[in-house]
């Protein structure tokens, strides 16, 4: 579905984008480049036919009911912080960018639910929420960079999703706009709502391929009334996924454990300057949250189930103390993109198969002989296995594709799934079949042919 820049289609679709939308809302050529690629390590063949600036819902509405009526393809997009090549655009495609609608429409401190557009970033809607006491539950380690409308498109997952939920959890309703350009509203402001098929869960997670979010409605929550951190060592990393596993069979609910292992340890070292890789094999990053007494009840809890286990634990109640533990966490993708070209996994298994889905790593990295630095949403089962490549290859080797094939399939095994926050994107496509099955395969692209009749929106994605 790809078009080749001269054919009448891309022409007549030129012409015309560039007759209904201001001239600083279309580029093309080199300054279509840059907007090829997402942060997945991926590449697509070519550049984009053009990139469309959108700044409000009007540009939206204009580019996808010229693309519908030409079929020209359009691609999506946010910050492009996206790990699974979801916003990847080639050769023919029009790429949609909702960067420029960063707005924050609605606020309301009263019924604690904001409206904003796509292009607000996720830090700074929960900065926003901060100054009445409030705050945007869903933290991608990548808030500070990526989009609400990007995490809406993934249903992104974070931090602090143990105890809050991911993304969908946080979406009330949505604009949206459909590939041939109608404006629809889903959901509600309220906070419960059961009127019809639930639409807002489905646009939520399914990646660009059935509509265009040009604003959300967002469920805001407390700040909580206080935090304690815990961090603990371990030797190795099976061994803080068994610590994890106790924890969550003595019914703890920290609002955020994250996992990361030795290499991931070393590699923030060698970027940061630190020194976290000396006092163990493993990382256990802990946040109890809650009434003062109960968070400080919760953590000191968590420590008395650790201690055994754990090489090394501190604790605190200081929020600077806290950012600087959470610090290794937030850098680590960062400072693994500094060793090589990374291909990203996003698996996740049940929480009581979270050492068995560690050890299955290990073993598949010695297998291949890949490098394989390894992350986790520890609390709910959410684990990336990153394997770092070398950045001078064009393409990814086959032993990196044997090993991310060894990963899905053994978190399939376990009951988990192919992806718990990034998407499928293009990365994930070739195992998407092995997780749904032929029916549910089936049925989700008969949904999609409901939405998108002439699959111009984002083809080759998710389905």
């Amino acid at each position: 579905m790809t078009l080749q820049l001269g054919t009448d289609e891309a022409l007549l679709l030129l012409t015309a984008l560039r007759r209904d939308l201001p001239a600083a809302a279309l580029s093309t050529g080199a300054q279509a480049a840059p907007y090829a690629t997402d942060r997945s390590g991926s590449h697509p063949d070519g550049v984009p036919l053009a990139v469309v600036h959108a700044a409000n819902a009007d540009h939206v509405r204009t580019t996808l009911r010229h693309a519908h009526a030409l079929r020209v393809p359009v691609v999506p997009r946010g910050a492009g912080t996206g790990l699974s090549g979801g916003a990847n655009a080639g050769a023919g495609t029009v790429v949609l960018d909702l960067s420029r609608m960063n707005r924050i429409l609605d606020l309301d401190p009263h019924d604690q639910i904001a409206v904003v557009e796509p292009g607000v970033i996720t830090a700074e809607l929960d900065r926003a929420a901060g100054e009445f006491g409030l705050r945007y539950a869903p933290d991608p380690a990548s808030a500070a960079i990526s989009t609400v409308g990007g995490n809406i498109a993934t249903n992104a997952g974070g931090l602090r999703c143990a105890k809050y939920g991911v993304t969908r959890d946080a979406v009330l309703g949505l604009d949206a706009v459909l590939a041939d350009g109608t404006p629809i509203r889903t959901g509600r402001r309220t906070v419960k709502g059961v009127t019809g098929y639930d639409l807002t869960a489905l646009l939520t997670g399914s990646e660009g391929t059935l509509g265009v979010i040009t604003a959300a409605t967002v469920r805001l929550r407390p700040v909580p009334e206080a935090t304690a951190t815990v961090a603990a060592y371990f030797d190795t990393f099976a061994e803080g996924a068994e610590a994890v596993s106790a924890l969550t069979a003595a019914r703890l609910e920290p609002s955020m454990a994250e996992l990361l292992d030795g290499p991931v340890l070393g590699a923030v070292d060698e970027a940061q300057g630190t020194d976290l890789r000396s006092r163990g094999g493993a990382l256990l990053l802990l946040q109890c949250d809650g009434r003062s007494a109960a968070a400080e009840a919760e953590a000191e809890l968590a420590v008395r189930l650790l201690r055994d286990r754990a090489a090394s634990l501190e604790t605190t109640s200081d929020p600077m103390e806290a950012e600087r533990l959470l610090a290794a966490r937030r850098l680590a993708l960062p400072s693994l993109e500094r060793l090589g070209r990374v291909l990203i996994e996003d698996i996740a298994v049940p929480r009581s198969q979270l050492a068995a889905a560690v050890r299955e790593i290990t073993a598949i990295a010695e297998r291949h002989d890949v490098r394989i630095f390894t992350f986790a949403h520890a609390a709910d089962g959410n684990l990336h296995p990153i394997l770092v490549l070398d950045p001078a290859s064009p393409d990814i080797p086959n032993a990196a594709w044997q090993a991310a094939g060894d990963i899905f399939t053994a978190a399939l095994r376990l009951g988990g799934t192919l992806t718990g926050e990034h998407g499928v994107g293009t990365l994930k496509r070739r195992w998407l079949a092995d997780e749904l099955g032929p029916e549910q395969h089936a049925l989700q692209q008969r949904i999609k042919a409901a939405f998108d009749p002439h699959r111009i929106l984002n083809p080759g994605k998710a389905l």
